[in-house]
């Protein structure tokens, strides 16, 4: 069963927050962090992103980038602009994208529950990107950005959330960059406190949807310090980590594309003709064609779209991994037609997030740059937990959650 407590919050007091927040460390580079954050000397990319404190180049891996961190993030409580709530409690964070609202809680997720794998992974994680983000954690003694986690759908939560949804919020602004709207609310009620940490503790499982690296480095850190402490007993705050947890119902999971460079040696005829031993292949134009179906995908290719389907026999329905689209593609295009053995490392391959839409896709074949493009149907979440549940993994560049979550408004100390 699952583990949580409530956590006193590290936060911005409210006039500050739309200074202080940002995004993700992962979802942009030192340069864009260093333009985003401009003259702004709350901003929070001096603590996650704090190589911009230093002569441009300077790597995000060198130590004194790690030292500043940890610098900056006393600065900011020293002035004021992070504050640490004197309560122990839960919060709510709510994301609205295109007039759709998800609502998470935040909580102090149990360490011990990721390594015995009550909390669930569905991708596999590089040991240098764990390392990167465990002497983060360690020289901040704390967690500064949120994991996004999945539970399974709850009434007695819904209900709950839905209530304090009504009344005021402590942070409501729509972010810049992506225009989506931002709104925070803090669980203070004790008898709430109590209800959420019960209702979770009847949970079998917990999911992580995004945030794989960010899970394992924190969970290893709070291992570590339980080891290297002689008194330990289990209570210390370090035995947990933050986590935001949605229903899994309400998330949003968008395709995450394919474009390739070359058509390993084949002529367009040749390529489309070898497609159709697994795929039927339908001419649809010069409009733009999206899939519409599981099975069903998006090829662009000499400024026209094809409607590609696999056929029946090339998946395998009782396969949770087998039946994936990201699979069936991988497998029977990727590998079989164009060579591409391995996702992560060859160059001749590159992924678009859904967000970026189909015409990103039609313009980076348009210009040259890559000659053929591959959309495909988003995953499900029923998808990724069935697969965490088996105890697979996923095959890479699968998922891509929308929307992210926005880095500090809220901070977990581990001390």
């Amino acid at each position: 069963m699952a583990t949580i407590k409530p956590f006193k919050g590290v936060r911005p007091p409210k006039e500050f927050v739309e200074s202080v927040e940002s995004r993700p460390y992962d979802v942009l580079n030192s340069e864009e962090a260093r333009e985003e954050a401009g003259d702004n000397e709350k901003s929070l990319y001096h603590i996650i992103k704090p190589e911009i404190d230093f002569e441009q180049g300077t790597s995000e891996y060198d130590p004194r980038v790690y030292e500043k961190a940890a610098e900056n993030f006393k600065k900011f409580q020293n002035k004021g602009w992070l504050v640490q709530d004197e309560k122990e409690q839960y919060y709510i964070y709510a994301q609205t994208m295109n007039g759709k609202t998800q609502y998470g809680l935040v909580v102090g997720a149990y360490v011990n529950d990721y390594l015995t794998g009550v909390i669930k992974k569905h991708e596999l994680t590089r040991r240098d990107k764990e390392e990167d983000r465990m002497k983060h954690v360690r020289v901040c003694d704390a967690n500064i950005e949120p994991v996004f986690f999945a539970y399974p759908d709850n009434s007695i939560l819904d209900a709950l959330i839905k209530k304090y949804a009504a009344g005021k919020s402590e942070y409501d602004f729509i972010a810049p960059i992506d225009g989506f709207r931002h709104q925070f609310w803090i669980v203070t009620d004790d008898k709430d406190i109590n209800t959420i940490t019960d209702e979770f503790a009847k949970m079998s499982s917990l999911y992580i949807a995004d945030g794989h690296h960010r899970s394992a480095a924190a969970a290893l850190v709070g291992a570590e310090k339980a080891k290297q402490n002689p008194n330990h007993t289990g209570k210390e705050e370090y035995n947990y980590f933050m986590a935001v947890c949605f229903q899994a119902s309400q998330l949003t999971i968008l395709d995450y594309n394919r474009v390739v460079t070359d058509l390993n040696g084949m002529t367009s005829e040749q390529f489309l003709s070898a497609l159709n031993k697994n795929f039927n292949v339908e001419e649809k134009g010069s409009d733009i064609y999206k899939p519409v179906a599981l099975h069903n995908f998006s090829l662009y290719l000499d400024e026209k779209w094809y409607s590609i389907t696999a056929k029946q026999g090339t998946f395998n329905d009782q396969d949770p991994i087998g039946v994936l689209d990201v699979d069936i593609s991988s497998r029977l295009i990727l590998d079989d037609l164009l060579g591409i053995k391995d996702l992560r490392s060859d160059k001749r391959i590159d992924f678009v997030g859904g967000l970026r839409g189909l015409k990103e896709l039609k313009r980076r074949v348009d210009n040259g740059e890559m000659k053929m493009a591959l959309a495909l149907y988003p995953v499900s979440m029923k998808q990724i937990m069935d697969i965490a549940d088996s105890g697979k993994i996923m095959p890479p560049k699968a998922t891509w959650f929308e929307p992210k979550l926005r880095s500090g408004l809220i901070i977990h100390k581990l001390s």
